[in-house]
């Protein structure tokens, strides 16, 4: 199996420039998948009904959350996501001595859009994980396609004025809260002795397994983690490190464009492309601490972030799904809903997917076009960084519950640019 890959970062004060929370995270899946970005309204359920998630149903509570979310364009859960009280969380695939299950239960996915419907804050976030987790379980296939890829997960969470890191290995599980400063996760257990809380067997079964003599100080990295790493994983280890580094550069001074930054390093390989996997989407979210300031996130929706333009999003009454950002849907004929699954491939491009794809080929054999269509994307997305920074300051009145949709007008735009581009840059014929 290729290398499976995920990082994610979170910043607070002081490692903020600015009093505010700073997520960020790459999305790194097989390279040919789609990720769509998707919308859903606060809603009210009847009490006792059940929401069917990708491969189980689960019982459904009375009212859930807005939620924004980062998508496979195959599956029912999401990468990473936001809630309209200012929650993000983001995944990530571990393989421990805890066996995986080849039982299909919740995945990891799964449980990141459970969380952001049903939790006003973070710490309630890792409260509802671990209760499915350990209701349901995990399991089942994470990858869009006959040959199974299954793992456990790790998840960064976090709200406006706290992050939490919560590990997990089968039903067991283990969170590190998380004040102040800077933290990154890259496909490994991470969370030594600093705990906040724990599955309350997660000491007396490694007890009985005999990972843990009992008499030692309790590391969970060290005692959950395999002995023999897959190269995934070993893989990960680099990335971890440098992860680390890079956010110990920006200590003091981290702000939107410097996560950006990061989320599109090549040489560390955080921004990835290689093993048949690459970052199939980037999101960055900006929290304030002050509740008089909205939450901004800032998603690609498209592949490599060091090639494709972050787009805002608030939540406001104005908000609807964009239209251009979402994949088609093929009902009970979906390879996901047949048995046996995944047996047959369809198309599931959404217009931005293709349109950003068409002029990325486009331009790739010539330099000087690369670079242009590389300026206007860097000029587009300045545009859209200026609103930001116009939302975020307190010395203008600013109301951006009367504002447009703001995703949905810079879809268009960057839409836009693609097709002019595309047009501009066909050969003249003499």
């Amino acid at each position: 199996m290729p290398p499976s890959s995920c990082d994610c970062f979170v910043s607070l004060p002081p490692a903020s420039i600015s009093p505010f929370v700073i997520f960020g995270k790459n999305s790194d899946r097989p390279r040919d998948e789609v990720q769509e970005v998707v919308y859903y309204p606060a809603a009210s359920h009847p009490r006792g009904s059940k929401v069917t998630c990708t491969f189980i149903e689960v019982e459904q509570v009375t009212e859930t959350l807005a939620v924004l979310l980062s998508c496979p364009s195959w599956l029912w859960g999401a990468e990473m996501g936001a809630n309209e009280k200012g929650v993000c969380i983001g995944n990530e695939a571990v393989w421990t001595k805890e066996p995986v299950s080849d039982s299909e239960a919740l995945l990891g996915m799964d449980l990141v859009r459970l969380a952001l419907e049903r939790s006003p804050s973070a710490q309630q976030a890792v409260q509802v994980i671990t209760e499915l987790l350990e209701h349901y379980g995990q399991g089942g296939s994470c990858m869009e396609d006959a040959e199974s890829l299954k793992y456990h997960n790790t998840f960064m969470l976090c709200d406006r004025s706290e992050a939490y890191v919560l590990e997990t290995a089968g039903c067991y599980w283990v969170a590190e809260r998380i004040v102040e400063g800077a933290r990154n996760l890259s496909n490994q257990l991470s969370i030594a002795t600093h705990v906040w809380r724990e599955h309350p067997q997660l000491r007396s079964h490694a007890l009985e397994q005999g990972w843990w003599d009992g008499r030692e100080e309790f590391n969970f990295s060290v005692v959950y983690s395999l002995e023999k790493q897959p190269i995934r994983m070993e893989a990960a280890k680099a990335r971890y490190r440098a992860g680390k580094e890079l956010i110990h550069k920006q200590e003091g001074k981290m702000d939107v464009q410097s996560m950006m930054n990061i989320l599109r390093d090549k040489n560390s390989g955080i921004c990835m492309d290689s093993g048949g996997f690459r970052s199939t989407s980037s999101m960055v979210s900006v929290l304030p601490c002050s509740h008089h300031l909205p939450c901004i996130h800032l998603l690609t929706v498209t592949p490599d972030p060091s090639r494709s333009i972050y787009k805002p999003f608030v939540f406001s009454p104005h908000v609807a799904q964009v239209p251009w950002v979402l994949s088609p849907t093929f009902g009970g004929s979906d390879p996901v809903k047949q048995t046996p699954r995944f047996q047959t491939k369809v198309d599931r491009r959404h217009e931005l997917y293709k349109q950003h794809q068409k002029v990325l080929e486009e331009s790739e054999h010539n330099k000087d076009v690369k670079k242009d269509l590389n300026d206007k994307q860097q000029t587009l997305e300045e545009e859209n960084l200026h609103l930001v920074r116009r939302l975020l300051d307190t010395s203008k009145s600013f109301d951006y519950g009367k504002e447009d949709d703001i995703f949905m007008n810079c879809v268009e735009k960057e839409l836009l640019l693609y097709r002019e581009w595309s047009l501009l840059s066909l050969p003249v014929c003499v």
